[in-house]
């Protein structure tokens, strides 16, 4: 048993080798121009805010960012899960209404002539401009925040449903009464699954507009979250600190889409593109 242990382990390396292999060749295929642009981005405006001289309160150096984000991470990791909670309620609570009435859109001509429009024409309305009613309604706090984030992401989730739901093609419509299914079940086997890729397109782009519905709310209503402590920082030109908390809040923008992009690939197995990424692995 001793003996035949080191033979399995030289066995099994190799396999594994290789996989981290095919991991690091496919990371470096998708984002490897992303991440050489990114980089040489960082050191042109190294090079230039040392070189010209700027002051750290007009254009601090990405070092100097840098070292606001270690130096105050407690403080901005504390505040950074309250708007991280925001985006999350508001975003579940915008999903949870907005997929029901994109539905109820397609399948009903009424709603589609008022409720729609009605949507259409209050997307002409600021979403800053009622943070004061809501501040009038329900104090400071949570809600107001939430209220705006729900606000900010409702619609998109709402528009790309119903795309994505009335571009079914007629034949498959036709081919599911032929067969004789029912109303609820050509929604779920033939409305639903085709109108998935553009449902998590725009699950995408509310989960981006959610952290900025996060934000604005803070800046008017919040007495904490990343939004307020940047308002504060502001006030006092800690443009660095600014900085770093524009930081924070592009990397929460940036996990949740692409939270929402993992899901979307194991929910969507049966798409095209997605098969041909799969054989191209």
């Amino acid at each position: 048993m001793t003996t035949d242990t080191p033979q399995e382990f030289n066995n099994i390396q190799p396999g594994a080798s290789k996989h981290r292999s095919l991991w690091l060749k496919k990371l470096i295929r998708e984002h490897g121009l992303a991440l050489v642009f990114f980089v040489g981005v960082i050191l042109l405006w190294e090079v230039y805010v040392r070189a010209a001289k700027v002051p750290v309160y007009v254009l601090p150096a990405p070092s100097v960012i840098l070292q606001a984000m270690i130096k105050e991470s407690n403080e901005m990791l504390k505040h950074a899960w309250f708007t991280l909670y925001e985006v999350i309620v508001g975003f579940l609570i915008g999903t949870a209404i907005g997929i029901p009435l994109a539905i109820a859109i397609v399948y009903s001509k009424f709603i589609e002539k008022t409720i729609y429009a009605f949507l259409v024409a209050s997307q002409a309305i600021p979403k800053v401009a009622l943070a004061p009613l809501l501040i009038a309604w329900f104090s400071f706090g949570m809600t107001p925040k939430i209220i705006i984030t729900t606000l900010m992401c409702f619609f998109p989730i709402v528009v790309n449903t119903v795309i994505g739901l009335s571009s079914t093609p007629p034949e498959m419509l036709y081919l599911a009464r032929s067969l004789g299914a029912s109303g609820f079940e050509t929604f779920w086997k033939f409305r639903f699954p085709h109108g998935l890729p553009s449902i998590f397109g725009g699950l995408k782009v509310a989960t981006s507009l959610a952290v900025v519905g996060a934000v604005v709310g803070e800046f008017v209503a919040g007495v904490n979250g990343l939004g307020y402590l940047q308002m504060i920082r502001a006030a006092f030109v800690r443009t660095a600190s600014v900085f770093a908390i524009l930081v924070y809040l592009s990397v929460l923008g940036i996990a949740l889409f692409n939270l929402i992009g993992y899901i979307e690939k194991r929910v969507i197995r049966w798409d095209p593109r997605r098969q041909l990424e799969r054989t191209q692995e």
